[in-house]
Formats: C-alpha cells, structure tokens, sequence
C-alpha cells in the first residue's frame, strides 16, 4: 500500500522517517519530495508498505499527530489519473496565443 504523508518538518530526513514507519512493518519504500532547484524537503512524501495491515495500522497510529513540533496528515496515497492528457502543458486553460482571425 502507498501512503501519503503531508505536513512533515523540512528537516526530517528519509532515515529518520523509514525507521518511523519501520516501527509499524516493512517499509519497501520512502521518498521525501525535494524542490528541484534548492533540493530542500517540500515538506511530503510517500512510504510503500507491502503489508496492507501493517499500513493501515501506521496510518491510524500516525494521522493528525506531531511530528516534531509539526502536525502530519498521513493517508492512503490517491493515484494521479494517467488520461495521457496530462503533461504540465496549458493547466489552467487560458489563451494559447497566437494571431487574432
């Protein structure tokens, strides 16, 4: 199972965080999200756990509490829709340019 962590204090490295989950079952996974430019912590990331029980009871356990001073929100990780329409390009609509016919 995928699970979704938001919330999490920029200073928390990938380590720390895996033994967190750890606690609760096998962690096949984790990644913290990092700004491309800064390679700081955006403040989310993922853990994948293969034992569904294992993450659910993580999720229970963890959802809503502190972390460090911050207050997390951990759930199952939604999958993005893969229509093949979305690339990054023209989100939010709006004028393509161009001349005026």
């Amino acid at each position: 199972m995928k699970i979704f962590i938001a919330g999490l204090p920029f200073e928390v490295e990938e380590a720390e965080l895996r033994a967190v989950f750890g606690d609760f079952g096998v962690v096949k996974s984790l990644r913290i999200i990092k700004d491309r430019e800064t390679g700081k912590s955006r403040g989310f990331g993922f853990v994948e756990m293969p034992n569904d029980e294992e993450a659910k009871e993580a999720i229970k356990n963890m959802n809503g509490g502190d972390y460090n001073g911050s207050k997390i929100t951990v759930k199952v990780a939604e999958d993005k829709p893969n229509d093949g329409q979305n690339r990054g390009f023209n989100r939010g609509g709006g004028s393509r340019g161009g001349y005026n016919r």
